[in-house]
């Protein structure tokens, strides 16, 4: 193997091997932040919340307002035709 094949694989197994430890350390961000929410969620069960209802809520504010009111509209109307209202 030649100087510059090994140069090349050294470069990409050095950039490779930084690739690979940012993710690793992005995803133990990313636990440490799921672990912060489970304690959130663990708090507001404490204080009486419904964590059901809250994850309801969090999922509706990611969502387009009119999305929203439109999958309502639907909803009603379903249960409406079941006799549910």
């Amino acid at each position: 193997m030649s100087d510059f094949e090994n140069d090349a694989q050294r470069v990409t197994g050095d950039q490779l091997r930084a690739y690979v430890e940012r993710i690793e350390r992005l995803e133990e961000e990313k636990k440490e932040v799921a672990d912060q929410i489970k304690e959130v969620f663990a708090e507001l069960k404490a204080e009486g919340f419904d964590a059901k209802a809250i994850r309801e809520i969090l999922k509706r504010r990611k969502q387009d307002p009119d999305d929203v009111a439109e999958q309502e509209a639907v909803i009603d109307l379903y249960m409406s035709a079941l006799g549910m209202t």
